[in-house]
């Protein structure tokens, strides 16, 4: 089922919300804002081009590097469809998804699934009841039919902020269905199943990888008895909904889709590794979890372009005074330039460098030395 987009697209124009129908932060001007817009302008037609010369999307180098620098929200439903195989499975079996709404419904499931729904996103313009584009009807079709789908997850909380993200952006409930039918199913399996395996694993790979990449901040937790549980669930049970800003989150679920659930440990790396001397000077369990909360916010995590956009114009203006220099002026203004411009290329993709390199070979290997760890654990030996 297509949902309108007037309502948002009108809502947008008049600047009450941004385009996915948040509020507009107070904290971000206006020249942010179409400085924003521009960037986002010139990404879509570079985009525009690529796809129109290509028939068939081919996972390569060049189609990884367009998606880490971040997909048009025009292009976004079309490329997360196709990267995660959700289209083919939506092509091989059509009317599938209404089947699963037309048929017998689970009482317990209905409850559970309209318990969530007023809490999600209270703050969107489309789940508000008074909405005109209201998403609440779609987001409990798509919970109902995952339900259904998949009995062995049925439904549990953090599914309703996940479904509600993929509706927001594709504003399509069958795409969507198909969308968390290959995030749960596929790429994070056993994260919303009752016994949570596959979670609690990755919660634990985290630890692992933190202990080796960064021991200065393993020592710390340690030292003070925490579990990784009580520091990252909600980094991972929500994938970064609601931790990390809306634009960023989109960035990181643009890496989920086309290159699996490794981007979730880049970024849980990426902000401790950069946080780290903040987080040893920890004193005691309340600090940690405070500081754990602290560092998902502030400049570092804001969306990179507009940083990029305004550093070039300050490039730009101290290029533009050029004629004014000696030649040993001009000399040390162009270096200076070069070295500040090669460390904001490399800071804009700080998850892809920072934590250094992760394959999906040791994160395989560490999520099957977890699993193990932790049914042994819960079983008593």
């Amino acid at each position: 089922m297509l949902i309108s987009k007037t309502c948002s697209v009108l809502f947008y124009w008049n600047g009450l919300v941004d385009q996915y129908g948040f509020m507009h932060s107070e904290d971000i001007s206006h020249e942010s804002q179409e400085e924003y817009l521009s960037v986002l302008n010139r990404r879509a037609m570079k985009w525009s081009r690529f796809l129109q010369n290509t028939t068939k999307l081919e996972k390569n180098l060049k189609v990884k590097r367009y998606v880490r620098k971040g997909i048009p929200s025009e292009h976004r439903t079309l490329m997360w469809m196709a990267s995660c195989g959700a289209q083919q499975y939506l092509e091989m079996n059509h009317g599938y998804y209404h089947s699963l709404l037309k048929a017998h419904h689970d009482h317990k499931l209905e409850e559970s699934i309209r318990t969530d729904l007023h809490r999600t996103f209270p703050d969107n313009i489309h789940f508000r009841d008074t909405s005109q584009l209201c998403l609440k009807t779609a987001l409990y079709n798509v919970l109902l039919a995952y339900g259904h789908h998949n009995k062995d997850t049925g439904y549990c909380q953090g599914m309703n902020f996940i479904a509600g993200y993929l509706l927001i952006i594709t504003k399509d409930e069958e795409k969507s269905f198909w969308l968390m039918d290959a995030l749960l199913g596929r790429i994070l399996p056993d994260y919303y199943t009752p016994a949570m395996l596959g979670l609690k694993a990755d919660q634990e790979v985290l630890g692992e990888l933190v202990k080796s990449k960064v021991p200065t901040v393993w020592q710390t937790i340690t030292q003070h008895n925490v579990t990784w549980t009580l520091l990252v669930s909600r980094w991972f049970i929500c994938l970064y909904i609601d931790v990390l800003p809306m634009e960023t989150v989109l960035r990181i679920w643009d890496c989920l889709f086309y290159e699996g659930s490794k981007i979730l440990f880049r970024v849980a790396l990426t902000l401790i590794h950069h946080h780290q001397t903040l987080i040893q000077q920890t004193q005691n369990l309340q600090d940690i979890c405070e500081q754990f909360k602290q560092i998902t916010h502030g400049e570092f995590v804001e969306d990179s372009h507009t940083f990029m956009q305004v550093t070039s114009q300050h490039i730009l203006l101290g290029c533009g005074t050029l004629n004014a220099l000696n030649a040993s002026e001009i000399f040390t203004s162009v270096i200076f330039h070069v070295l500040l411009l090669v460390i904001i290329l490399i800071s804009s993709q700080k998850i892809f460098k920072e934590p250094g390199r992760l394959s999906m070979a040791t994160v395989t290997k560490l999520r099957e030395k977890c699993r193990d760890r932790i049914q042994a654990q819960e079983s008593g030996h």
